[in-house]
């Protein structure tokens, strides 16, 4: 089954140049002007990737995002004809998972939308996977003296729950459901919804000292120059 991808540009050219492109490749493509028509072929339809115009009239594509993100999981890429840093990282902060700049190049667009889709399909397979746990009347994770709650999204240990961020319990559910196995950051990066950091940089070394400063450091081994193994016997 084809993706689908929405267009979000106040520039008619701009639009029927991506959609002609993006057709041609195998996509199914919708097209939007701005906010208002957004949200209207979102209620019609299932989209699975965004790309979408910082400066549009209106809400601009910055509002845009930080709503779109709050409603769902949707793949957003932001577009923008300035290349300013501040605005890429306010962007990826609102929520976004990838910022270009125009003038593009479509093939590298092409490159960036094909890997997007594909982390999102990864980390839905890894919630499929967790939900399925959860239907075999399996909803929760022991270790060492932790409970981990797929269903309410709780650790515990003892009477203690301890609270984590989102990208803290997905990155434990990952570690949890490949325990004494070496995961590499790009993997990891794989199994959250925080899509919009390069693997490459360190916000995985950030979320797991965070997660060592949580629970027992000794959990989380670095092995060097290959990623992280999960030290705990797991009783799922």
């Amino acid at each position: 089954m084809a993706y689908t991808v929405l267009v979000v540009d106040d520039e008619a050219v701009i639009r029927t140049r991506l959609k002609g492109y993006f057709s041609k490749e195998g996509y199914r493509v919708l097209e939007a002007a701005n906010g208002e028509d957004m949200w209207q072929q979102l209620a019609l339809a299932h989209v699975d990737l965004i790309m979408l115009d910082i400066n549009l009239p209106g809400t601009d594509g910055l509002s845009l995002t930080r709503e779109l993100r709050s409603r769902s999981e949707v793949g957003i890429i932001l577009v923008s004809g300035r290349d300013e840093t501040v605005d890429r990282i306010v962007g990826l902060e609102m929520g976004a998972d990838d910022y270009v700049t125009k003038p593009f190049e479509l093939r590298e667009l092409l490159v960036r939308v094909k890997n997007l889709l594909w982390r999102i399909s990864l980390v839905a397979k890894a919630k499929q996977q967790a939900a399925s746990a959860m239907d075999d009347g399996d909803d929760r994770i022991e270790f060492d003296d932790y409970v981990l709650e797929l269903g309410s999204r709780k650790l515990c240990c003892g009477e203690e729950v301890i609270k984590l961020t989102k990208a803290e319990f997905e990155l434990l559910v990952a570690f949890a459901l490949h325990p004494r196995q070496v995961l590499s950051r790009e993997r990891l990066m794989q199994q959250t919804s925080h899509r919009s950091e390069d693997a490459n940089d360190r916000t995985i070394d950030v979320i797991i000292r965070r997660l060592r400063n949580k629970l027992s450091a000794e959990l989380f081994v670095t092995v060097h120059g290959e990623g992280y193994l999960f030290a705990a016997s797991v009783r799922d």
